[in-house]
């Protein structure tokens, strides 16, 4: 059985309210995972951080790790577990503009944090692969995207894939910080992260198995601190 842990945390409100302790909850379902509980609660503040400061993140990863930044934007870009409330002075600007369409999207749209998955941008990753150097493709688009205060999440299974660790090198010369989600040994992307989420398995398929649940549980816990009900 999973026991869950309450917590007191400030909500975006700045009030004092309840919330799940989702890692807690991972690794009561995942013990192997309790290894990298100090970097995943490592990450989580980091990403906490970066969204209070206005900030976003910007995830890259290479063919099941691509997938995975995908999922991983879906699950801040959008409504994951709770509802997601808009601002009301955003539903009044709403409105205030379109009335019929206002009323329309106030309840349809829900609260979003920011996040960019550089997996998908195909037009500027084949004018990179075409033009100038695939290794640096992820690189190109965070020298664009990123700044002083975003936080990069590369995922890499060995923790050696050239492009991503090229964006982690750019990352942190743009001031940003880094989290690594890898396996095996953790590769130079984790020795360039600041938190380094290296899962206990060695083969790609198992490091993969463990990723998804380890980001799962990051994404949960940012949900519940800024969509507090």
């Amino acid at each position: 059985m999973c026991i869950t842990r309450r917590l007191f945390f400030r909500t975006r409100c700045d009030t004092i309210d309840y919330m799940t302790d989702y890692i807690s909850v991972l690794l009561s379902r995942y013990p192997s995972l309790s290894v990298c509980e100090k970097d995943i609660r490592l990450a989580y503040e980091l990403i906490k951080t970066c969204y209070k400061n206005g900030g976003k993140i910007v995830v890259a990863g290479n063919g099941g790790s691509a997938a995975d930044s995908d999922h991983i934007c879906g699950e801040l870009l959008k409504s994951f577990v709770k509802k997601r409330r808009i601002e009301k002075s955003f539903i009044d600007t709403l409105i205030a503009i379109d009335a019929e369409s206002g009323a329309y999207l106030s309840n349809t749209l829900e609260g979003s944090l920011p996040a960019i998955s550089l997996a998908n941008q195909a037009a500027v990753m084949t004018a990179s692969l075409n033009d100038v150097d695939g290794n640096a493709l992820f690189a190109q688009q965070l020298n664009g995207y990123g700044k002083a205060g975003d936080v990069f999440l590369g995922i890499s299974t060995s923790g050696n894939a050239k492009d991503v660790v090229y964006a982690a090198v750019v990352a942190k010369a743009k001031g940003m910080k880094t989290i690594a989600l890898s396996g095996k040994t953790g590769g130079k992307l984790a020795s360039l992260s600041d938190a380094a989420i290296v899962v206990p398995e060695n083969e790609t398929y198992k490091i993969q198995e463990l990723h998804l649940p380890v980001y799962h549980a990051l994404c949960l816990q940012i949900e519940a601190y800024f969509f507090a009900d």
